[in-house]
């Protein structure tokens, strides 16, 4: 297994300086999409490229994985746009999209509309679903767009994938809920630590 690894490694690597930034956009349009392909695999050897042999620029790595996230994710929000949603119920399950994954998605969507595009562009599972329930109910693309450029983005600014903690999905999403007011530092202490705020001497 680590044979094999080390060998799908290394043939991409040569693959990157053939394909170069049209071949991180293609598979960050894959990852993006129902396709197995993990960002992990994808951006951190470009990110490597960049430092020892100055191959690429991070900041052509963090553009081209961005526009392939874009393509792969529009790719699902259009195709859940124009199937509807009771065809993906019966018929996801034989594309890796099971019943289950749809109603999570929709339920995370639902719930926190264009910040849970957002936020989900920064979670392993849900960015690869989020465009089914954005174009089951027909979210407004344009918005879509700008949730899905702006998660992607942030997520590839150092040239790696960004994966969050649970502590840290808990607080996104304690501030996605409470988007259309300022919330104290006590409140964000006692819903997401489950205590309240105490005062350090150093503050």
């Amino acid at each position: 297994m680590h044979e094999m690894l080390a060998s799908l490694i290394h043939w991409y690597l040569e693959a990157l300086d053939q394909g170069g930034y049209w071949l991180i956009g293609l598979l960050m349009a894959m990852e993006s999409s129902i396709l197995p392909v993990p960002s992990e695999f994808v951006i951190p050897p470009a990110a490597y490229l960049a430092h020892s042999k100055g191959t690429f620029t991070l900041t052509g790595i963090v553009i081209a994985g961005t526009v392939g996230s874009w393509v792969g994710a529009s790719v699902m929000y259009w195709a859940s746009y124009l199937i509807g949603r009771p065809l993906l119920m019966k018929y996801g399950r034989y594309v890796m999209i099971t019943p289950e994954k749809i109603q999570q998605a929709e339920a995370w969507s639902s719930h926190y509309g264009m910040v849970g595009v957002f936020i989900s562009r920064l979670l392993p599972v849900i960015r690869h679903l989020i465009g089914i329930p954005a174009g089951v109910v027909r979210m407004h693309f344009g918005w879509y767009s700008l949730a899905t450029i702006l998660g992607s983005s942030m997520a590839l600014l150092d040239g790696t994938p960004l994966e969050l903690t649970v502590r840290e999905l808990e607080l996104l999403t304690a501030l996605a809920e409470r988007h259309d007011r300022i919330v104290s530092r006590e409140e964000l202490y006692r819903v997401v630590w489950g205590e309240p705020y105490r005062k350090s001497d150093r503050s």
